[in-house]
């Protein structure tokens, strides 16, 4: 990046300049700096300054001007060296080095130390203050550094040239985009507030346009968890009229970032006592929405503020204008379709739209970069896919998907209607009711597509269909047997690469590689996908007709031994992995007692932890390593990323004594007696079909779990490629950090690899602070429907009862059980909290929860169907399930005594 004229410090005196003022009266007290402007004081100091005078709670703080700084650059000589690093073009590192490197002089350092003795000597927040910061046309928010928990004086020292040379970071530079030179730079030592809670407060919705919001967000511990998108958080709205609370969603909060040692700051689990509670009460609220008005009226605009609060004590930590405006009412309640274009009324208003049943790969909120990956997916493999089900005629892909409130939605209406040309689906009702939650009544549905053409179309169609299914039943366990193999080979291929050392031109190859694999694993797998599905369909209504009572939740029961399948398989192979450390007393003692991030560097630094590494754990990851939970989303760590969880399954299992093989073995008896003794009731040849029936579900679940790891490698193949290049984004200045990573979109990867656009031309840092703002107004709107037809408004989302303790869903694995609630967030964090016997509590569950529920005594999820992951895996377990009860997660809380029953799908808290 070019910054010769815009980071440039001021030249030194020259002779017959006033003399240079002394290092002491270059370093200010804040609330005492009446006269000194931004100018001086940079913009964050300034403006802390000034709330100081005007009486409002700000920790105590000093400001090294940048009067200070420019004096450091003429007494170490530095002003004449970066002018002759920027004059041959040096890399700004260069620039940051030449600064860090460089030793403070000793007048410089008497006077900042002086300040920080008269400060108290407190832990301190080392914050940058550049000249053009918190401004009304740009906040630079995140663009300098900042360096918390810091305390001595070196320490200090060190974190003061980190925030001078962050003057010269890419970022900075970045946001700044040519728009005038960088100035100077002071720099706040503040007093640290070790935070109870910490968050945002905006004066104007950033995103809805309504009028006399306040909007608040809270988390647990420090503001950098929540800056930096990696906890949940709280979100309020206070009126700024009354200072009443009228809205708020109170999230499950599983981890914090906090002190962790003195002057490292990390992540740490949040007490379960708070987990469920709101960070602050309606008081507190009041009293910090009272300050946000006293900030707005102080400078007659809208603000950005940042807040800690301490043993019950808020403090104003900053304050900036808000740099960017709303969208007006109409956009802001424009999004009520997931149609990224408008369609005709008739279909606008008539379309059905379902995320039910899609695959667990596309559950959730989805990040920008998740979703912009799934629109890849819709333009270039989704209408292949439908060919390999046999469809002749795959339409517009334009229309078979749409994406709403940051999820992934299936166009019912217009899949149906293409899926007229297959025989098994020529009544739309067979396809249709698969995917409709109770949210709707297909009674008044009718489908705004019609029906597929009939005459020749539908005799060609026909014809088309039986023979790809003729062939597809000829070929789909070769086709298997070569996808596995071809898995492992691109999987083992990819762990002896070293993307880091790639040019940008042998990036791009790679992921073209990879896009053709993707495309293939998908195309390849959707057959087994939609044939498991299809027999399912079948095995149901036959059950119904047939056995009437005696049929209900048969189709769950009578399967075949499903302890093959991988995805049920990998619990069984944790276990085996935990056994391995158990019998090597020094490694399970690596496992229990190292924390997570530092286990396998230890292992592997162990002679025998290396040695159970390469015989237990490498071939468990070459298995199931590509796993993961949400797995189209790019930004989820897969299990070979960071096998955390890995780690958190194998100290419970280890622990608790369990063996899997004995619990699916009861399952397997119960499943098979039941089921044998209700098949002898038929008349032979009913059984027979139906034995037949249940023969080709089970080998197409087969194929499909083996084939779905091709499916899933393929994802995380792609994922290795996205971030290499955030890796270098990040380097370069570009994004802050690879939390940001979340924020790109996947075409802009691809048109930055092939060499169509620089990195400032690909990624527009306005666009990707649009891009979080809008995901995370999508992470506080209330959950949107499994199902609805045509437009939903969020603002007539259901909301649940307070003090409501019955809970209504879709029963999806028989049993009824009584047992302790687990509410379980964040997967990884709290994996070795859960104890065998509870219920597992949660939103929804993917492939990645299998390991849990070997343990679980039953199963309850905000959203699912009969066929989501978590009612499939339940009835392979024998597990007692209950999907779909909507607020599950925001009624039930942790300890709570709640009785499952998967029969007739009602939870109970029987004791809270």
């Amino acid at each position: 990046m070019d910054t010769r004229t815009a980071s440039t410090p001021a030249p030194a005196s020259s002779p017959g300049s006033s003399p240079t003022p002394s290092p002491a009266s270059l370093v200010v007290v804040l609330g005492r700096t009446t006269g000194l402007g931004s100018e001086t004081l940079g913009g964050k100091a300034a403006r802390l300054s000034e709330m100081i005078e005007a009486g409002l709670p700000v920790p105590p703080a000093f400001c090294l001007t940048t009067g200070l700084f420019d004096l450091f650059l003429r007494e170490t000589g530095l002003g004449a060296e970066i002018r002759a690093a920027e004059a041959r073009d040096a890399d700004p590192g260069a620039v940051r080095e030449l600064i860090t490197a460089r030793e403070i002089p000793e007048p410089l350092t008497r006077a900042i130390v002086a300040a920080y003795e008269e400060l108290g000597r407190p832990r301190v927040a080392v914050r940058s203050s550049a000249c053009r910061e918190d401004s009304a046309a740009q906040s630079f928010a995140g663009q300098h550094d900042t360096v918390l928990d810091v305390s001595g004086d070196q320490d200090l020292l060190d974190a003061v040239k980190v925030c001078w040379a962050s003057l010269w970071s890419d970022r900075a530079a970045a946001y700044r985009d040519g728009s005038g030179p960088a100035g100077s730079i002071a720099v706040v030592v503040q007093e640290m507030v070790q935070a109870d809670v910490s968050g945002v407060l905006f004066t104007v919705d950033p995103v809805g346009a309504r009028p006399n919001r306040l909007v608040v967000e809270a988390c647990c511990g420090l503001g950098e968890g929540l800056v930096s998108g990696r906890v949940s958080s709280d979100f309020f709205v206070v009126d700024d009229r009354t200072l009443e609370v009228i809205e708020e969603h109170v999230r499950y909060k599983v981890t914090k970032c906090a002190p962790l040692t003195p002057g490292r700051i990390g992540m740490t689990k949040v007490d379960a006592a708070d987990r469920n509670a709101p960070c602050l009460t309606r008081e507190q609220l009041g009293v910090l929405a009272g300050l946000a008005v006293e900030v707005r009226s102080h400078y007659g605009t809208e603000q950005d503020i940042e807040w800690a609060m301490r043993d019950g004590e808020l403090h104003l930590l900053q304050a900036r204008p808000v740099t960017t405006r709303p969208p007006d009412r109409a956009t802001a309640d424009g999004e009520r379709s997931p149609y990224l274009r408008r369609q005709s009324d008739p279909v606008q208003h008539g379309t059905l739209w379902s995320r039910m049943d899609i695959g667990e790969i596309f559950v959730g909120l989805m990040s920008p970069l998740g979703l912009s990956f799934a629109q890849y997916y819709q333009r270039h493999v989704h209408g292949d896919c439908a060919a390999a089900l046999g469809v002749r005629d795959t339409g517009d892909v334009g229309l078979q998907m749409g994406f709403f409130q940051g999820h992934v939605y299936l166009n019912i209406s217009y899949t149906a209607y293409l899926l007229g040309q297959c025989l098994p689906t020529r009544d739309q009702r067979h396809f249709t009711k698969r995917f409709v939650s109770e949210e709707v009544d297909l009674a008044a549905y009718r489908n705004p597509f019609g029906t597929f053409p009939g005459g020749v179309e539908d005799l060609l169609s026909t014809v088309h269909w039986v023979q790809a299914t003729a062939t597809e039943m000829l070929i789909m366990k070769q086709r298997a047997e070569e996808m596995a193999g071809s898995r492992l080979y691109e999987f083992d291929r990819a762990r002896q690469l070293d993307l880091t050392r790639m040019s940008r031109r042998e990036l791009d190859a790679e992921l073209t590689r990879y896009l053709g694999y993707f495309h293939d694993a998908h195309v390849g797998y959707m057959p087994y996908y939609i044939n498991a599905f299809g027999f399912y369909g079948i095995l149901t209504e036959l059950c119904a007709s047939w056995l009437g009572a005696d049929g209900d939740n048969l189709q769950n029961r009578i399967k075949t031994d499903m302890s093959s399948l991988r995805t049920v398989a990998s619990a069984q192979e944790i276990w085996g992995v935990a056994q391995a450390a158990k019998a090597r007393p020094s490694v399970l003692k690596i496992i229990d007692e190292a924390p997570l991030d530092e286990i396998e560097e230890r292992l592997r630094g162990d002679a025998e932890g290396r040695a159970f590494w390469d015989a237990q754990v490498e071939p468990f990851l070459r298995a199931n390593g590509t796993r993961g939970r949400q797995e189209m989303e790019l930004t989820h760590p897969r299990w070979i990323d960071d096998p955390s969880y890995i780690f958190q399954m194998i100290r419970r299992y280890a622990a608790d004594g369990i063996s899997v093989d004995d619990l699916m073995g009861r399952s397997r008896a119960h499943v098979e007696g039941d089921g044998r003794a209700v098949l002898e009731k038929l008349p032979l040849h009913k059984r027979k079909v139906l034995e037949t029936v249940i023969s080709m579900y089970s080998l197409c679940s087969e194929l499909r779990e083996t084939t779905r790891m091709s499916m899933i490698t393929s994802i995380w193949l792609v994922r290795n490629v996205v971030y290499e290049v955030g890796r270098r984004l990040v380097a370069e200045g570009v994004l802050h950090s690879l939390d940001e990573v979340a924020f790109l979109e996947f075409e802009d990867v691809r048109a930055y690899l092939a060499g169509t656009a620089t990195e400032r031309e690909a990624f527009s840092r306005a666009e990707l602070d649009e891009r979080r703002r809008r995901h995370e107004y999508h992470n506080r709107l209330p959950e949107p429907p499994l199902t609805f037809v045509g437009e939903h408004d969020i603002t007539q989302a259901v909301r649940p009862a307070a003090d409501g303790t019955r809970l209504e869903g879709l029963g999806s694995s028989p049993g009824r059980i009584m047992g302790r609630a687990r509410i379980v967030e964040d997967l990884v964090w709290q994996a070795d909290e859960f104890q065998p016997g509870e219920v597992l509590v949660t939103r929804y569950t993917d492939a990645s929860w299998t390991p849990l529920f070997a343990i679980a005594g039953a199963v309850v999820t905000d959203i699912g169907s009969m066929l989501s992951h978590s009612s499939i895996v339940s009835r392979e377990f024998n597990v007692p399930s209950v999907v779909n009860t909507k607020h599950a997660t925001q009624r039930i809380n942790t300890g709570d005594l709640i009785v499952v029953d998967g029969d007739t799908g009602v939870v109970e808290v029987v004791e809270g």
